[in-house]
């Protein structure tokens, strides 16, 4: 956990208008709580809801954290960023007394917390429990269901993908904000954003619009690129107070941040010309598709579940023993389809494992 003295605001923010909107609007709440809950009552009929929770979906590098640390910046408060891995424990039950030590401190000091990467912490729960590792990780996601529920302050989870979440978390999260890919108009002031308005030497063919139509990359790549393109400039030959970065500098960084990224995702047969591979690399696609399949029929059988469980509550027809009865069919077909798709699935993954390991053979033979 890294505790953070914010120094970016909102001014430092670039995001569509409707988004800043959405979130200036939400802590409302935290800023004008006398108002709302005291003066307009509205604390007889809310009184749970003191706390704010946000939910930031979108991909890597759009402004999440940024805009977690401008939100603690305005109310005045430390950010706690937190991350999966330094909460996660060997040990059965400890992980989840972590997450319920970390609000507890979060509430103390009055800061706001920030789970980066939450896809790890609030995913889905498991609906079959055959293994310890289930049972441990829908023990960690219940604790902080129930945390966030009576925390008074504002906690934020940053996830790449929103369906990744427990669904339970959309009714205790009120604010959910997807960050997309930054616009021409956002690109541009992003790039200026990064530069010193005084400071930063900057050649006179220097055309941010350019730069902002040219490459359609978040801003978090762009940050990446103008670092780069000023160790570039401090290269060029004569006095240091006669450099300026120029375009081309600008250029050549962002196209090695983009080259960065290609090698990152290159997989061992991509960019291969022999035809062999061909049948290998279509093969093992083939198996990551039923894979993803197969997870995928899980979780709509899982929600068809949660569905049925819900609507018994909400009529109030049954009792909690007579709702399990009224649910024996869907999760014997639950269960069972559990068990057929775990069996696929490993027999899948050894598919898979066997594929790489010819891939591998292959490519090495080639190689020589």
């Amino acid at each position: 956990v890294h505790a953070i003295e914010p120094r970016r605001t909102f001014q430092d923010v670039i995001l569509p208008i409707e988004t800043l909107d959405a979130i200036r609007h939400a802590l409302a709440l935290i800023k004008h709580q006398n108002l709302i809950f005291q003066q307009w009552g509205l604390a007889e009929r809310h009184g749970e809801a003191l706390g704010l929770a946000f939910h930031f979906a979108g991909p890597p590098g759009t402004g999440k954290t940024i805009a977690a640390e401008a939100i603690a910046a305005t109310l005045g408060r430390r950010l706690l960023v937190v991350r999966y891995a330094e909460l996660e424990s060997r040990w059965v039950g400890q992980t989840a007394k972590h997450v319920a030590a970390l609000f507890r401190a979060a509430s103390d000091e009055g800061a706001v917390l920030f789970f980066d990467e939450a896809d790890a912490i609030a995913s889905r729960r498991f609906t079959s429990l055959t293994q310890g590792y289930e049972r441990e990780s829908n023990s960690v996601v219940n604790v902080l269901l129930a945390e966030l529920e009576r925390f008074p302050g504002v906690v934020i989870f940053a996830t790449n993908l929103a369906a990744n979440m427990d669904p339970a978390f959309e009714r205790r999260i009120r604010t959910h904000i997807h960050f997309d890919m930054p616009g021409p108009v956002e690109r541009e002031r992003i790039w200026r954003v990064q530069l010193h308005a005084t400071k930063t030497p900057l050649a006179p063919d220097v055309n941010f619009v350019e730069l902002a139509d040219r490459y359609r990359r978040s801003g978090g790549d762009i940050k990446n690129a103008v670092l780069k393109a000023a160790q570039i400039a401090t290269l060029e030959p004569g006095p240091d107070d006669q450099k300026r970065i120029h375009q081309r500098h600008f250029i050549q960084a962002m196209d090695e941040v983009v080259a960065a990224e290609q090698v990152m995702n290159q997989s061992l047969y991509e960019g291969r010309d022999d035809p062999a591979l061909g049948p290998l690399a279509g093969a093992f696609g083939n198996v990551r598709d039923r894979q993803d399949a197969l997870e995928q029929e899980h979780r709509e059988l899982a929600a068809r579940l949660d569905t049925a469980r819900a609507e018994a509550e909400s009529r109030h027809l049954y009792a909690l023993g007579a709702l399990e009865e009224r649910d024996t069919g869907r999760a014997l077909e639950l269960a069972g389809a559990q068990q057929t798709a775990r069996r696929e699935r490993q027999l899948l993954l050894l598919a898979a494992g066997a594929l790489a390991v010819a891939v591998t053979a292959l490519a090495v033979a080639l190689l020589r």
